[in-house]
């Protein structure tokens, strides 16, 4: 009888291999915001054995389940059709591309979720200081953010108030604002826990002056955002009426205060802000400074009252709290995001245009070294890179598969073909072969970066959080074939030559010091050997053509590949979109549209084409170091750079579980390489000659094929775990070791 059953169980579980692998697609833990219509199927390898005909338990009834037909009919339907859910159209259209052949994958919503649909972790983020929360004691408040501080911030700012305050004393006319400044003094040397609050127009003269609106005049605790009278703990003297007092711009002592007490604070906290935002995790010391900036130091003395943790104040008059912080620091600002940017990106941003200064203005390198200028130029691509992705993915989210398809051809590879078209001019100008060859490298690294390493590292991550992750081997398969097709497409000119071109070397000597007529016996040393293909006809009639039909053969494979999977064949993706939670009433707040898109796409290609140019300008420095080869540099820096927001959106997809996304990043990258880039560059040097030619080093050529058969033997099994993508990154890590020690071009 178990022999008997051995098939069905195989066949069982290739069937619940694919339905694992086509169902896992989890949102982030705490903002899960895509996930698959059945639930259990994303889980099935969980189940025992004898549940492994019918695992489906939510799917298919149990009187389904008692017939293996219907249950097996069950599975082929999971199989054939998936579910992604979405909250609206726009971001749904964004996760059906993220799945398709020749989309660059992005992980940041480009639209603005309801606020009140986020996690209690997500709101924590984005909330205002002005919320009062229960709490034990003053004790649980000495956290390690809150003590850093005092040591970076708090000390050195209370003692400006105090100094002010001082200040403020001796005008006499700004006593009232002195006496502020040194209760401010004693909040800002440790806030956590004590409020600020605002003695104004009360909730309760609301409702006297409206009684039809929504105000409430019962009695709170401090719990509450809004204060108001408590007198449990014994009777409190009635507020008097106020007298009429003067307006508060009308006074003298406020123009005092704002000639001499508000600008050094105004310093004071605007250096704070700077400083706290640029390290992210201390956004609220950020937002305490802003606060305390724009609205506390601008309201009148008499108004502000401050409360302490341990001794709760108590008035008959409501006040309105402004300012309330617990932590200094949260580890989970690394999520924040600014109208859809990363907080990380947003930070990047001023880079450029310190490399911009730096590059055009000192040209003679009088302040600032050429090398410091390469170091500012090639990290301010980072977040142009992530921008120009942001606006990809914007337009393509909002258009339909056709326009989405070229913008990301477009607009896809235009970081690296501005660097390489940039190099190549400037090589040319100069005469300086090198250029051509760090050009070659980089092409290479980028092919070699997303082929072993993205695909690797985000299998280790992955792996280390979920042990074991499955795709769709089928549609994994598509990409496969096609970087197959590219890399032999691109290195087909080089076998070429290396076959039928002639071995030519400047100098030949032998062990005994002899040249090369010498009869002296010996082995025979040669310097700078290469193919002699420019001197004959072999180059023009024979590999040139060769190139030029390569180069048009690879977009056409591109473009039938995005038919294939776009189109006609897209049912192997298997995306479906579910319909989602709610969006608020005032409909889809889309974060860029498709004009302000495009335009960021043009700002941030241009200021990507002077960045180039002066990374390309003061790369020289760099390529003459004696002790790291040329080949390394172009391998590694140049190749890996402006790849850091795809392997970050890699790194995102496995730990929230949806390897496939993971994968198919580096796939997509390495195919637009080969399909699009190299293509481009061969038809920009057939117009404008730069010297570029299609003919890379043995190095290349096998380190590149070698990677592409590692790769698909990998994802053979549609399973990956962190021994995988140890065993990947361990690879491309030896790769990185021979260009390190290879030696240099010839010429450079």
């Amino acid at each position: 009888m178990s022999l008997s059953l051995t098939p069905s169980s195989d066949s069982t579980s290739r069937r619940r291999r694919t339905v694992e692998a086509q169902g896992y697609n989890h949102g982030d833990h705490h903002d899960q915001q895509q996930d698959t219509q059945q639930p259990d199927a994303t889980h099935t390898h969980t189940l025992s054995p004898h549940h492994s005909s019918c695992p489906l338990a939510k799917s298919v009834s149990p009187q389904a389940c008692e017939s293996r037909h219907v249950c097996e009919d069950s599975w082929e339907e999971i199989q054939r059709k998936r579910t992604i859910r979405a909250e609206n159209e726009v971001e749904a259209n964004k996760l059906v591309n993220n799945y398709r052949f020749g989309f660059r994958k992005w992980k940041s919503h480009v639209t603005a979720r309801p606020f009140e649909d986020r996690s209690d972790v997500v709101k924590e983020l984005y909330s205002e200081l002005n919320v009062i929360k229960p709490h034990s004691g003053p004790g649980q408040f000495i956290t390690c953010g809150n003590v850093v501080y005092v040591l970076l911030f708090g000390w050195w700012v209370s003692l400006v108030y105090f100094l002010v305050g001082i200040l403020m004393f001796i005008t006499i006319i700004g006593v009232s604002h002195g006496k502020l400044c040194w209760k401010l003094c004693c909040y800002f040397l440790w806030p956590f826990g004590n409020t600020i609050h605002e003695i104004g127009n009360t909730l309760r003269r609301c409702c006297e002056e409206a009684p039809d609106s929504e105000c409430s005049v019962e009695t709170m605790e401090d719990s509450s955002p809004v204060l108001l009278p408590s007198a449990t703990q014994g009777p409190a003297p009635e507020m008097p009426e106020r007298a009429p007092r003067t307006p508060y711009w009308h006074r003298l002592s406020t123009y005092v205060w704002m000639l001499l007490g508000y600008p050094p604070l105004a310093v004071v906290h605007s250096l704070v802000c700077v400083i706290s935002w640029i390290l992210v995790f201390t956004i609220p010391v950020s937002k305490m400074s802003a606060q305390t900036l724009s609205v506390i130091l601008l309201l009148p003395p008499e108004d502000i009252l401050l409360s302490t943790s341990s001794h709760k104040k108590h008035q008959s008059y409501e006040t309105r709290a402004l300012l309330c912080c617990y932590h200094a620091a949260n580890w989970y600002y690394y999520k924040y995001t600014v109208d859809g940017i990363n907080v990380f990106a947003v930070n990047l941003l001023p880079l450029v245009i310190v490399a911009l200064i730096i590059g055009y203005v000192d040209k003679e390198n009088q302040y600032v070294s050429s090398e410091v200028k390469f170091a500012t130029a090639i990290s301010s691509i980072i977040p142009l890179s992530y921008y120009i992705g942001m606006g990809i993915a914007s337009i393509a989210a909002q258009s339909n598969f056709a326009v989405g398809a070229v913008v990301n051809a477009t607009f896809g590879s235009i970081t690296e073909l501005t660097f390489y078209i940039t190099a190549l001019l400037r090589g040319h100008r100069a005469a300086n072969p090198c250029l051509q060859e760090v050009v070659k490298a980089a092409l290479t690294g980028t092919l070699l970066g997303c082929i072993l390493f993205i695909p690797g590292i985000c299998m280790i991550i992955g792996g280390l959080k979920h042990s074991e992750q499955r795709f769709n081997s089928r549609s994994a398969g598509v990409s496969s074939a096609l970087l197959f097709i590219s890399v032999g497409g691109v290195f087909a000119p080089t076998l070429f030559s290396k076959a039928y071109g002639n071995l030519v070397c400047d100098a030949c000597t032998n062990t005994t010091g002899g040249n090369s007529t010498s009869n002296a016996s010996g082995p025979f040393v040669c310097h700078n050997c290469h193919y002699d293909l420019k001197n004959g006809t072999l180059f023009r009639d024979h590999i040139q053509p060769l190139v030029y039909t390569v180069s048009a053969l690879l977009p056409a494979a591109y473009i039938i590949g995005l038919i294939f999977t776009l189109k006609t064949h897209s049912h192997i993706y298997n995306i479906h979109v579910g319909e989602g939670r709610e969006t608020s009433h005032h409909g889809t707040v889309v974060h860029w549209s498709r004009w302000r898109s495009l335009l960021i796409l043009i700002v941030a290609t241009v200021l990507m084409s002077a960045c180039a140019d002066l990374t390309t300008e003061h790369i020289q420095p760099i390529l003459n170091q004696p002790n790291i080869s040329q080949y390394f540099i172009g391998v590694t820096v140049l190749a890996m750079v402006p790849e850091i927001p795809e392997i970050v959106n890699g790194i995102q997809f496995a730990l929230q579980n949806n390897i496939s996304l993971s994968l198919e990043v580096g796939s997509c990258i390495a195919v637009q390489v080969c399909m699009l880039q190299i293509p481009i560059l061969v038809f920009f040097n057939a117009f404008c000659d730069v010297g570029f030619v299609l003919l890379f080093s043995d190095q290349h050529m096998w380190a590149s094929i070698f990677s592409v058969i590692l790769v698909n033997y990998i994802f053979m099994d549609g399973k990956s775990d962190y021994f995988q993508g140890t065993a990947l990154v361990v690879v491309y890590l030896i790769l990185l070791a021979l260009y390190y020690f290879a030696p240099s071009p010839a010429g450079c």
